[in-house]
């Protein structure tokens, strides 16, 4: 069974601790088996890639490395304010994600994501 992460991609969020904290940025990746995410401009590292043909060109390359999705909180887009994500059924039956803060519906989640 796959681990429940309570940010999607796209989310906007809010680095909790670290050498980033207190930085936003989006969500680019999830990796909800290994309980991580990928955030654009956050926890950034230099790779040193080898050029592998002529044409390529080599050098130091600056790109985001994953952290725990514990170190994050989601950024409600109604209110702007960081936000635990609570869960809701809906009359229709449907589920969705609901900002603490505000009460607002944040998205509706599909049964795939389940």
């Amino acid at each position: 069974m796959r681990n429940k992460i309570h940010v999607k991609r796209d989310d906007t969020v809010l680095v909790l601790n670290g050498k980033d904290r207190g930085k936003k940025g989006k969500v680019l990746k999830v990796y909800p088996d290994d309980n991580q995410i990928i955030v654009e401009g956050i926890n950034m590292s230099t790779k040193h890639k080898k050029p592998r043909s002529r044409n390529q060109q080599g050098g130091i390359i600056h790109q985001e490395s994953p952290i725990n999705s514990s170190k994050v909180m989601l950024i409600c887009a109604r209110c702007g304010e960081p936000t635990k994500v609570g869960k809701e059924v809906l009359e229709s039956g449907q589920k969705a994600r609901t900002c603490k803060k505000c009460k607002e519906i944040i998205d509706i989640i599909e049964k795939s994501e389940e």
